[in-house]
């Protein structure tokens, strides 16, 4: 019985094939949305956390907070000597501080305003960065104030782009420094910026001829410390050794906040994921619109088939066939519209999520079984919910009127 109202289906939707394709259109159109939106949502998700993994998993940062009185309250190089002492922070591998800013920059007759980072010897090891050409400096020219720079390949092409950087000069808000590095490229444009397009010098030379900043107390500040633990597993316990070291170096009574904050790569990737998945969630209620468009579409014309056909459902209950017949006919008619589409849905996403990934854009889209299993499952409760009206308006025509109707 099941299989002749398929074919009886199949014939009616192949009789008329303009309106029935019109009618699977839109059921289409959101399956195959739903599904590439929710698959770029975790290739989002999977792409941001690849970032971070390469620079491991076991780092954390130290921001500046504010105190009580909504003051700000920089990190200066004590907090960061105090972070380096092991019997305060004893699975501390690396403690870096850093200060960022920003100078006009000037190379022959070239002139931009870059980005500056000012580290320590240590940042190649702390954000796993290798270096492309040359060399990055060491703990001598750090401690010695040495004019030494490294800078990104995007500063490369910006100001050398027909001369090898190594051992050229650049100026600095008018002092000069020697390049003698140059940075692998970075993996796309980070969270601060494109990482490519920096320029890298000591902490202390920039702090001697770049920046005379210093805080009320005479202390030089810095833009935050990065603390790189001994593995993934104790990134939690050097949180809370960093923690109470800066709370005793502040001397912050044991009833006061925290005037600094710090972040560990699993708060901020749990921060990103929630976002994604919001995000994700808020894109695939936008598709399902489109979804209850084209329950909507097959509503409508189930009921113009049931006008069309109301002289086949008379004859047909005047020939002995029972309500749940009729229903039945009707509901396997609207579910073989809705899964057609579906399957027509599934299969342009299949195709949408390979042209993404083929693309440059560096995001991997995959479509997992799930997610066409439950855009089956919204096909099918599509075509039961929306063809249940019809159906049901067709098992209850008279059939003695039915049969009269013209």
């Amino acid at each position: 019985m099941i299989f002749e109202n398929i074919r009886v289906a199949l014939s009616g939707l192949s009789s008329n094939k303009l309106r029935s394709a019109l009618t699977m259109l839109g059921i289409t159109i959101g399956v195959s949305a739903v599904i590439v939106l929710v698959s770029l949502g975790q290739a989002v998700d999977d792409f941001v956390r690849a970032q971070f993994a390469g620079l491991g998993t076991n780092l954390l940062v130290v921001f500046p907070g504010e105190n009580e009185r909504g003051e700000q309250v920089p990190l200066t190089l004590d907090d960061s000597r105090a972070l380096e002492d092991l019997s305060r922070v004893p699975d501390a591998l690396f403690v870096m501080p850093q200060t960022n800013f920003s100078r006009t920059v000037t190379v022959g007759g070239r002139e931009a305003f870059v980005r500056i980072q000012a580290v320590t010897q240590d940042f190649p090891t702390v954000r796993s960065r290798d270096v492309l050409e040359g060399r990055f400096f060491d703990r001598a020219e750090f401690e010695g104030l040495a004019r030494v720079a490294v800078i990104g390949l995007t500063v490369v092409e910006q100001f050398f782009p027909d001369t090898f950087p190594i051992n050229q000069n650049i100026r600095i808000d008018g002092v000069t420094f020697r390049v003698i590095g140059v940075m692998e490229e970075a993996g796309g444009s980070g969270f601060g910026g494109d990482q490519n397009n920096l320029i890298f010098v000591p902490l202390t030379t920039a702090q001697a001829r770049l920046s005379g900043e210093r805080n009320v107390a005479g202390d030089r500040p810095v833009s935050q410390i990065s603390v790189q633990a001994r593995d993934g597993d104790s990134v939690e316990l050097v949180a809370v050794q960093v923690r109470q070291a800066l709370r005793e170096e502040r001397q912050i009574s044991f009833r006061a906040e925290d005037d600094f904050s710090i972040f560990t790569q699993t708060d901020l990737l749990d921060s990103l994921s929630q976002i994604t998945g919001l995000l994700t969630i808020f894109l695939a209620v936008i598709a399902g619109i489109s979804l209850l468009v084209g329950g909507i579409g097959i509503m409508n014309i189930m009921l113009v088939t049931v006008t069309e056909r109301t002289r086949e459902i008379g004859l047909r209950k005047a020939v002995g066939a029972q309500k749940q017949d009729i229903v039945l006919q009707f509901l396997i008619e609207a579910m073989v519209l809705a899964l057609i589409g579906g399957g027509i849905g599934i299969a342009l996403a299949v195709s949408g999520a390979l042209l993404v990934s083929g693309s440059p854009i560096g995001l991997t889209v995959n479509i997992q079984l799930s997610s066409v299993i439950f855009a089956t499952a919204i096909s099918l409760f599509i075509g039961v919910f929306f063809g249940a009206y019809p159906a049901n308006r067709a098992a209850a025509l008279n059939p003695i009127d039915a049969l009269r109707y013209e």
